[in-house]
């Protein structure tokens, strides 16, 4: 195996097409094609299964990927270091948000990146923090804002602050009117949360135990937009960060009241691998994410507490 191999492996992995691979890589169809199928001969292995909707990869394949994917990427990096050494920081970084932050941080990230750093190519992903964790892990993103606790994750943390959450309902609600409700009240009333794989669910389920209460669930959704809509169509009330339901909240969808003595809080971290050693365009992102994140805070766009 050899570098050029692997990184036409991953690209290929990644896009799921030759064609899309081609036109990323800059390199023909032909020679990409060559280059797998001597990857496949000296593995004694087939890497990808070939089908009209493209390339999916197979159990070898998906092995060779979990174990490659951080290697390519540092390598790509000592390149991107390299280079970025004689001017502004420059290179690829991926980046992963929990819904509840992208939807306030990830287009002020993107422009702000775009405008004072031409060089980076900057790639968002949202997830929910588990899935997240399991990327980092996995060498295949560069760093990421997750939720705490951080004990036991194996990964390198900064604390960014800590987000409250509020009580979401849908409108007429009367949420609005009261303005603040008990713990209490809110665990006892039909709920819709995430499954039990995410850190708000631990969270809530937590804060249940500690009171003796069982907790009604109508539905559970992995998709932030989908909880918002199920609390819009009546389903059950949510706890989120305010910041995250502004914009629906002013459009008169959702009602919000704030949890009595300030309810749960959580905390925010940027996460990174530890045996990844941080290129200079992912300190630039780095950098940029706190300074936007005060910003936001200034502007009252988030009410976080930073750390």
């Amino acid at each position: 195996m050899d570098f050029r191999q692997l990184k036409t492996f991953s690209c290929v992995a990644e896009l799921g097409s030759l064609s899309k691979a081609s036109d990323t890589l800059r390199i023909a169809q032909p020679a990409l094609s060559r280059q797998i199928k001597l990857l496949e001969h000296e593995l004694r292995a087939e890497l990808f299964t070939r089908n009209g909707r493209g390339m999916v990869l197979t159990e070898a394949g998906r092995l060779l990927l979990a174990r490659t994917a951080g290697i390519v990427r540092q390598i790509d990096q000592i390149r991107d270091d390299i280079q970025s050494q004689a001017g502004a920081p420059s290179g690829r970084v991926v980046l992963g948000l929990v819904p509840t932050v992208s939807c306030v941080l990830s287009a002020r990230l993107a422009r702000r990146t775009v405008e004072r750093y031409p060089g980076i190519s900057l790639c968002i992903v949202e997830s929910y923090s588990g899935h997240l964790i399991e990327w980092l892990h996995r060498g295949e993103m560069d760093l990421a804002v997750i939720y705490g606790p951080s004990a036991d994750l194996h990964l390198s943390m900064q604390n960014l602050g800590r987000d409250a959450v509020v009580a979401v309902g849908p409108r007429g609600s009367g949420l609005s009117r009261k303005k603040q409700v008990e713990m209490d009240w809110l665990l006892r009333q039909k709920l819709v949360l995430p499954s039990h794989s995410h850190g708000l669910r631990a969270l809530i389920e937590h804060a249940a135990a500690k009171k003796k209460l069982k907790l009604d669930i109508q539905v559970e959704a992995d998709s932030f937009r989908v909880l918002t809509s199920l609390v819009e169509e009546g389903l059950g009330f949510a706890l989120l960060p305010p910041s995250s339901v502004r914009d629906e909240v002013a459009g008169g969808k959702l009602e919000t009241a704030a949890i009595a003595k300030l309810g749960p809080m959580r905390e925010l971290i940027i996460a990174s691998p530890i045996d990844h050693p941080g290129s200079a365009a992912i300190a630039a992102v780095t950098a940029l994410l706190r300074s936007e994140t005060e910003a936001c805070r200034d502007e009252g766009l988030w009410d976080i507490k930073l750390a």
